[in-house]
């Protein structure tokens, strides 16, 4: 198990002061030499500098970051630029025995900032260590609560994280603090299956608010308001948990949403979508933030960790092309800066942001991670560059774990994934068209295909909304995610409003609407466009279709077969064989929402490698049937994982089961059993 954090100053706290201090006094001696006009009378006077330089950052760096918090998202990034510069000037201007001018000295503090940010690297800044150490000397300063008796609970979601590769990092020695709990006994881990889709948003809705009606896909056509909803849209995140919520989600008492799609009726949100516009800019994300970049530890972490990924990024995507590996997906200078900032800075700004709400002692956290999930997209589940972005985040667990040992309340901490992954060469790559262009020569019509992938877009645009706020800096935050918003707004033709059909891929799941408030039947597909339904299926690309009769059945169709899913009874080859035995009820529960298209198109899955045929161009996809993207994990501690049903399918029954991990730690005024609420019906979500 990870060793405890002593409290109070440890030896290694004066040894890192002493670094600390070495190195401001080591990195102005250089600036001496680099710049002629700036010198000191002995060696002596440079490390009284770094010294004042210390106190000054002490007295100044609470302040900016309060005056950061109350402006907003300009005046965050002024501090990340200038506020280790502000405080060194104000220091070489107060010790005596400092020769320059106002102007060198400004010039002496940038210089000295730059070779003390790769000082600190090469030293300590760098590493996890030292960013739990400055997150854990924050944290001693704790709040007292009234309940300190009841356990909080920290619910990681590692974003996309198949149960089958973690299970493997496991055994292969990887994931190195994972494996210590479970050879240690005091953790348990197995596997869930989401409910199709497989995608964010539904299994969030479904976790978050204990509801998994109302998504259809990641993006979809809405036939009430006649427009596409993306979920990572705050206007339509907005929306979709509008709909769902009931006011009692797993965070609705004293608990916090960070970096989610949906709140889960949380008191409070910190870059969480639905959130967004709604309320413009947080105080708590903002100072947060603040604190996180007027530190060394964190502006050092955030400058260099962002560069390097993007380095690391470029690099790996063009041996990728060098080696011919396959299969692949071009990864664009647009990926590279996304992946920066979702598994550099997000990253730290996450665990940041979690530390301060175990420091406040708020009962219930949900936090998402995304490292893994934004790498397998584009690189594949096993490729280097994600399985080092699952370490990655084997890391970052141990950091929370440590961290809460300084909270004022006892915290136990549960790892979950929203969903799989599975991997394949994209539809595209395949057959030399997408799916919207498929059905387009199929039905002889005009057809929208929305088929971008925007996913990262979004995790991007909640960084920039949440530390926006009224005024100057929040329009200019408005700005920039309005840029983001129109970047995920990609449909191939020029007018999507007067096509009649509208093709979304969500992974390798595709979804076929007739523009209108009308779900068409099968049965009026048929006869409307004859060719389309066996078109499809004849499709070496398609495994199956899947829609709705005129009595209501839900249909899946086949190249050699059909499955009425609701009367239970299969003609010719079952269509579903090679999907898992749930399929079929997964699927009909998909069908049986009123947002559900009027065709489902499920790509081909290979039977011997379980690669699919993704509809965006992704290596790594989620949204259908087939391969890992239906098996997710949970791992938590031994006691609030037992007692388990022996098989959780659908993330509203493992909201249940979360809802019960919060009750035995002594949180919810009401008592529920897993064993008596059944999970909804197709009849219910109808």
């Amino acid at each position: 198990m990870a060793q405890p954090l002593r409290r109070g100053i440890r030896s290694t706290d004066v040894l890192r002061m002493a670094v600390a201090w070495g190195s401001s006094t080591l990195a102005l001696v250089i600036t001496g030499a680099l710049l002629p006009s700036f010198s000191a009378t002995s060696w002596w006077s440079y490390a009284e500098v770094a010294a004042v330089a210390g106190l000054v950052g002490l007295s100044l760096r609470p302040l900016m970051v309060e005056v950061a918090a109350r402006i907003g998202w300009l005046a965050v990034v002024l501090l990340a630029l200038g506020g280790e510069a502000l405080i060194m000037y104000v220091a070489i201007r107060l010790v005596p025995g400092i020769e320059s001018t106002a102007s060198t000295a400004l010039a002496a503090t940038w210089v000295a900032a730059l070779v003390g940010t790769l000082i600190s690297w090469v030293t300590t800044a760098g590493t996890d260590d030292g960013l739990v150490t400055s997150l854990a000397r924050r944290a001693r300063q704790r709040m007292t609560v009234h309940d300190p008796d009841v356990d909080g609970v920290l619910f990681v979601q590692l974003d996309g994280v198949p149960y089958p590769v973690l299970q493997w990092a496991v055994q292969s020695g990887a994931v190195p603090h994972i494996r210590e709990w479970l050879a240690g006994g005091s953790y348990a881990l197995r596997p869930w299956t989401p409910q199709m889709p497989c995608t964010t948003p539904a299994s969030q809705l479904g976790i978050l608010h204990g509801t998994v009606k109302g998504i259809p896909a990641f993006r979809w056509y809405d036939r009430e308001l006649g427009r596409v909803l993306v979920a990572n849209r705050p206007a339509d995140a907005r929306v979709i948990e509008a709909r769902a919520s009931d006011g009692a989600g797993l965070l609705h008492e004293d608990g916090v949403s960070i970096s989610n799609l949906f709140t889960g009726d949380a008191p409070r949100s910190l870059m969480t979508m639905s959130r967004l516009e709604a309320r413009r800019g947080t105080a708590d994300t903002r100072k947060a933030f603040g604190w996180f970049l007027t530190t060394p530890v964190g502006f050092t972490r955030s400058l260099t960790r962002a560069l390097g990924e993007i380095l690391k990024e470029r690099w790996q995507a063009r041996r990728q092309v060098k080696r011919a590996l396959e299969p692949r997906v071009e990864r664009s200078w647009m990926f590279a800066v996304l992946r920066a900032v979702t598994n550099g800075l997000l990253r730290d700004l996450n665990t940041s942001l979690v530390a301060e709400e175990m420091r406040r002692g708020t009962k219930v956290i949900y936090v998402d991670y995304v490292d893994y999930d934004e790498i397998a997209h584009h690189a594949g589940m096993f490729r280097p560059e994600s399985l080092a972005a699952l370490d990655g985040l084997d890391r970052t667990l141990a950091s929370l774990a440590l961290l809460a040992q300084t909270a004022p309340r006892r915290y136990r901490l549960v790892a979950l994934s929203d969903h799989g992954q599975s991997q394949g060469a994209t539809f595209r790559d395949r057959y030399g068209q997408p799916l919207g262009d498929l059905c387009a020569a199929l039905m002889d019509e005009q057809v929208s295909n929305v088929d971008a992938a925007v996913e990262g877009l979004g995790r991007a645009d909640s960084l920039v909304g949440d530390i926006g706020s009224a005024g100057l800096t929040g329009r200019l935050a408005d700005r920039a995610g309005a840029g983001l918003v129109k970047a995920q707004a990609t449909p191939t033709v020029a007018s999507p409003d007067e096509e009649p059909v509208v093709v979304l891929g969500s992974g390798n799941l595709g979804l076929l609407y007739l523009r209108g408030r009308h779900r068409w039947s099968l049965e009026e597909l048929e006869e409307r466009w004859p060719a389309l339904v066996p078109g499809l299926v004849r499709h070496p690309g398609v495994g199956f279709v899947a829609g709705v009769d005129g009595r209501g059945h839900a249909w899946v169709v086949g190249a050699e077969g059909r499955f009425d899913l609701t009367a239970g009874l299969v003609e010719g080859s079952d269509p579903l064989a090679g999907y898992g035995s749930h399929a079929s009820r997964v699927l009909q529960r998909a069908l049986a929402i009123e947002q559900a298209p009027d065709l489902y198109v499920n790509s081909a899955v290979d039977p011997l490698t379980g690669d699919v045929a993704a509809f965006e161009e992704l290596v790594g996809s989620h949204g259908g049937l087939g391969g890992w993207q239906d098996q997710a994990m949970l791992l938590g501690p031994v006691d609030l994982m037992a007692g388990l049903p022996e098989r959780i399918e659908g993330a509203d029954e493992l909201h249940r089961v979360l809802v019960r991990m919060l009750e035995v730690s002594g949180q919810r005024s009401t008592e529920t059993s897993l064993l008596t609420v059944e999970p909804e019906s197709p009849a219910e979500l109808d």
